[in-house]
């Protein structure tokens, strides 16, 4: 697999996932904690406020590194 198709990880990597169907969007915290929403402006300032408004996941759940 090239560099470029590898999933990028860190402290500093954020994802928006639209719902298919919804008018939803899911932001996920590279700490792994997710919020659902519609506006997009809430979401990232949602994402970048980390980590008010939200806690990271216990160590035992957290996505493999």
């Amino acid at each position: 697999m090239s560099a470029a198709a590898t999933m990028l990880r860190g402290d500093t990597v954020y994802r928006v996932h639209w719902k298919p169907g919804t008018d939803l969007l899911v932001g996920v915290c590279h700490c792994g904690a997710a919020h659902d929403c519609e506006d997009p402006v809430e979401l990232w300032n949602w994402l970048l406020a980390h980590p008010d408004g939200h806690r990271p996941l216990p160590a035992s759940q957290h996505p493999a590194a």
